[in-house]
Protein backbone atom coordinates (compact mmCIF):
# COMPACT_ATOMS: atom_id res chain seq x y z
CA UNK A 1 0.00 0.00 0.00
CA UNK A 2 1.29 3.25 -0.96
CA UNK A 3 2.23 5.43 2.12
CA UNK A 4 0.57 9.13 1.98
CA UNK A 5 1.49 12.43 3.76
CA UNK A 6 -1.05 11.81 6.57
CA UNK A 7 -0.11 8.05 7.44
CA UNK A 8 1.84 7.68 11.06
CA UNK A 9 5.22 7.14 9.39
CA UNK A 10 5.18 10.67 8.05
CA UNK A 11 3.24 12.41 10.71
CA UNK A 12 5.85 11.13 13.44
CA UNK A 13 8.94 12.39 11.87
CA UNK A 14 11.12 15.24 13.47
CA UNK A 15 11.99 17.90 12.30
CA UNK A 16 15.10 19.44 13.00
CA UNK A 17 14.68 22.94 11.14
CA UNK A 18 18.02 24.08 8.80
CA UNK A 19 16.78 28.23 8.58
CA UNK A 20 17.64 28.11 5.24
CA UNK A 21 15.71 30.83 3.35
CA UNK A 22 13.02 31.09 0.93
CA UNK A 23 14.78 31.78 -2.59
CA UNK A 24 12.79 32.26 -6.06
CA UNK A 25 13.15 29.16 -8.04
CA UNK A 26 15.99 29.50 -10.68
CA UNK A 27 14.97 31.76 -13.77
CA UNK A 28 15.15 29.28 -16.22
CA UNK A 29 12.90 27.23 -14.75
CA UNK A 30 10.10 29.33 -14.23
CA UNK A 31 7.40 30.59 -17.25
CA UNK A 32 8.53 33.82 -18.84
CA UNK A 33 7.87 36.73 -17.65
CA UNK A 34 5.88 35.55 -14.58
CA UNK A 35 6.60 35.83 -10.44
CA UNK A 36 9.28 32.86 -9.69
CA UNK A 37 8.08 30.65 -6.93
CA UNK A 38 9.98 30.43 -3.59
CA UNK A 39 11.51 27.59 -1.96
CA UNK A 40 14.39 26.89 0.27
CA UNK A 41 17.72 27.49 -1.14
CA UNK A 42 18.37 24.13 -0.94
CA UNK A 43 15.97 23.06 -3.25
CA UNK A 44 16.47 25.81 -5.94
CA UNK A 45 20.18 24.47 -5.70
CA UNK A 46 18.89 20.86 -6.32
CA UNK A 47 16.55 22.76 -9.38
CA UNK A 48 19.41 23.70 -10.81
CA UNK A 49 20.94 20.53 -10.90
CA UNK A 50 17.73 18.54 -12.21
CA UNK A 51 17.48 21.19 -15.13
CA UNK A 52 20.98 20.18 -16.29
CA UNK A 53 20.48 16.33 -15.79
CA UNK A 54 17.33 16.52 -18.94
CA UNK A 55 18.61 15.85 -22.66
CA UNK A 56 18.60 18.38 -25.17
CA UNK A 57 15.52 19.78 -26.03
CA UNK A 58 13.86 19.11 -22.41
CA UNK A 59 13.28 22.31 -20.24
CA UNK A 60 11.90 22.11 -16.66
CA UNK A 61 9.22 24.24 -15.60
CA UNK A 62 7.98 25.19 -12.18
CA UNK A 63 4.10 25.99 -11.51
CA UNK A 64 4.73 25.72 -8.05
CA UNK A 65 6.73 26.46 -4.79
CA UNK A 66 6.36 27.69 -1.51
CA UNK A 67 2.57 28.16 -0.31
CA UNK A 68 0.93 29.93 2.49
CA UNK A 69 -1.07 28.23 5.32
CA UNK A 70 -3.33 29.49 4.83
CA UNK A 71 -3.70 28.59 1.09
CA UNK A 72 -3.00 24.98 2.07
CA UNK A 73 -5.79 24.88 4.28
CA UNK A 74 -8.00 26.29 1.53
CA UNK A 75 -7.22 23.60 -0.98
CA UNK A 76 -7.04 20.95 1.78
CA UNK A 77 -10.97 21.69 2.70
CA UNK A 78 -11.85 22.33 -0.61
CA UNK A 79 -10.32 18.76 -2.08
CA UNK A 80 -11.98 17.24 1.58
CA UNK A 81 -15.86 17.96 0.26
CA UNK A 82 -14.88 16.41 -3.03
CA UNK A 83 -13.48 13.55 -1.22
CA UNK A 84 -16.70 12.96 0.71
CA UNK A 85 -18.90 13.38 -1.72
CA UNK A 86 -17.04 11.05 -4.23
CA UNK A 87 -17.08 8.74 -0.96
CA UNK A 88 -19.98 9.40 1.24
CA UNK A 89 -19.26 5.78 2.95
CA UNK A 90 -15.97 6.58 4.16
CA UNK A 91 -15.38 7.46 7.92
CA UNK A 92 -13.34 10.15 8.73
CA UNK A 93 -10.30 8.43 8.77
CA UNK A 94 -10.54 6.95 5.55
CA UNK A 95 -11.58 10.39 4.16
CA UNK A 96 -8.46 12.02 5.65
CA UNK A 97 -6.51 9.34 4.21
CA UNK A 98 -8.10 9.72 0.78
CA UNK A 99 -7.72 13.50 0.78
CA UNK A 100 -3.93 13.36 1.65
CA UNK A 101 -3.60 11.29 -2.04
CA UNK A 102 -3.88 14.52 -3.22
CA UNK A 103 -3.64 17.30 -0.87
CA UNK A 104 -1.26 17.29 2.37
CA UNK A 105 -2.64 18.14 5.72
CA UNK A 106 -1.04 21.23 6.60
CA UNK A 107 0.68 19.99 9.61
CA UNK A 108 3.21 18.24 7.39
CA UNK A 109 2.57 19.73 3.91
CA UNK A 110 5.93 20.25 1.97
CA UNK A 111 4.86 23.14 -0.01
CA UNK A 112 4.11 25.21 3.38
CA UNK A 113 7.93 23.90 4.11
CA UNK A 114 9.00 25.60 0.96
CA UNK A 115 10.28 21.82 0.40
CA UNK A 116 7.85 20.81 -2.84
CA UNK A 117 7.51 21.99 -6.60
CA UNK A 118 5.03 21.45 -8.62
CA UNK A 119 6.96 20.91 -12.04
CA UNK A 120 6.38 19.74 -15.44
CA UNK A 121 8.33 19.31 -18.94
CA UNK A 122 8.89 21.75 -21.56
CA UNK A 123 10.04 21.77 -25.27
CA UNK A 124 13.09 24.09 -26.49
CA UNK A 125 10.53 26.69 -26.91
CA UNK A 126 8.64 27.00 -23.87
CA UNK A 127 5.56 24.19 -25.15
CA UNK A 128 4.40 22.43 -22.67
CA UNK A 129 4.94 18.59 -22.78
CA UNK A 130 2.04 15.67 -22.60
CA UNK A 131 2.86 13.74 -19.50
CA UNK A 132 -0.57 11.96 -19.36
CA UNK A 133 -2.68 14.61 -17.18
CA UNK A 134 -2.47 18.16 -16.51
CA UNK A 135 -0.90 19.03 -13.22
CA UNK A 136 -3.41 19.04 -10.62
CA UNK A 137 -5.65 16.40 -12.16
CA UNK A 138 -6.87 14.72 -9.04
CA UNK A 139 -7.10 10.66 -8.96
CA UNK A 140 -11.42 10.61 -9.33
CA UNK A 141 -10.76 12.98 -12.76
CA UNK A 142 -7.80 11.16 -14.04
CA UNK A 143 -9.02 7.67 -13.23
CA UNK A 144 -5.55 7.37 -10.95
CA UNK A 145 -3.59 8.44 -14.37
CA UNK A 146 -1.88 11.09 -12.24
CA UNK A 147 -0.12 8.62 -10.32
CA UNK A 148 3.59 8.48 -10.86
CA UNK A 149 3.53 4.67 -11.97
CA UNK A 150 0.00 4.89 -13.80
CA UNK A 151 -0.50 3.05 -17.24
CA UNK A 152 -0.06 5.95 -19.54
CA UNK A 153 0.74 6.25 -23.52
CA UNK A 154 4.28 5.83 -24.42
CA UNK A 155 5.14 9.04 -25.19
CA UNK A 156 3.76 10.49 -21.71
CA UNK A 157 5.70 7.41 -20.15
CA UNK A 158 8.53 8.67 -21.95
CA UNK A 159 8.82 12.27 -21.26
CA UNK A 160 7.87 10.88 -17.43
CA UNK A 161 10.63 8.55 -17.42
CA UNK A 162 12.95 11.77 -18.36
CA UNK A 163 11.57 13.61 -15.51
CA UNK A 164 11.58 11.19 -12.55
CA UNK A 165 15.41 10.84 -13.87
CA UNK A 166 16.14 13.98 -13.68
CA UNK A 167 14.58 14.70 -10.78
CA UNK A 168 15.79 11.87 -8.58
CA UNK A 169 19.35 12.28 -10.01
CA UNK A 170 19.08 15.81 -8.43
CA UNK A 171 17.79 14.63 -4.91
CA UNK A 172 14.29 15.05 -5.09
CA UNK A 173 11.67 12.47 -3.68
CA UNK A 174 8.39 11.92 -5.83
CA UNK A 175 4.94 11.60 -4.14
CA UNK A 176 3.53 8.51 -6.29
CA UNK A 177 0.03 9.71 -6.47
CA UNK A 178 1.24 12.99 -8.40
CA UNK A 179 3.69 12.79 -10.73
CA UNK A 180 4.38 16.82 -11.03
CA UNK A 181 4.93 16.62 -7.03
CA UNK A 182 8.36 16.51 -5.79
CA UNK A 183 10.45 17.82 -2.40
CA UNK A 184 13.61 17.57 -0.91
CA UNK A 185 14.35 18.35 3.06
CA UNK A 186 10.66 17.51 3.75
CA UNK A 187 9.24 14.64 6.13
CA UNK A 188 8.10 12.28 2.99
CA UNK A 189 11.46 13.32 1.75
CA UNK A 190 13.58 12.03 4.86
CA UNK A 191 10.55 9.38 5.51
CA UNK A 192 12.06 8.04 1.87
CA UNK A 193 15.68 8.61 1.97
CA UNK A 194 15.68 7.02 5.80
CA UNK A 195 16.94 10.36 7.27
CA UNK A 196 16.46 10.53 10.80
CA UNK A 197 14.36 13.81 10.61
CA UNK A 198 13.17 16.61 7.75
CA UNK A 199 15.20 19.56 7.19
CA UNK A 200 12.49 21.87 6.84
CA UNK A 201 9.36 23.06 8.61
CA UNK A 202 6.55 24.96 7.83
CA UNK A 203 7.26 28.63 6.99
CA UNK A 204 5.86 32.10 6.16
CA UNK A 205 7.59 33.56 3.02
CA UNK A 206 7.05 37.27 4.42
CA UNK A 207 9.53 36.67 7.03
CA UNK A 208 11.79 34.93 5.14
CA UNK A 209 12.04 35.83 1.04
CA UNK A 210 14.95 37.32 -0.10
CA UNK A 211 15.27 39.80 -2.86
CA UNK A 212 15.19 39.15 -6.55
CA UNK A 213 12.17 37.57 -7.27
Amino acid sequence: MTVLLADPEITSLPVLDTGERLVPVPADTAAPGAERPLVRSGVAARLAVAQLLLPPGRRLRVVEGHRTPADQLAIWRRYAAEVRAAHPGAGPALQRRLTSRFVSPIEVAPHVAGAAVDVTLVDRLGGEIDLGTRIDATPEESAGACCTDAAVGPAAREERRLLVAAMTGAGFVNYPTEWWHWSHGDRYWAWSVHAPAARYGPVEAPLLATAGR
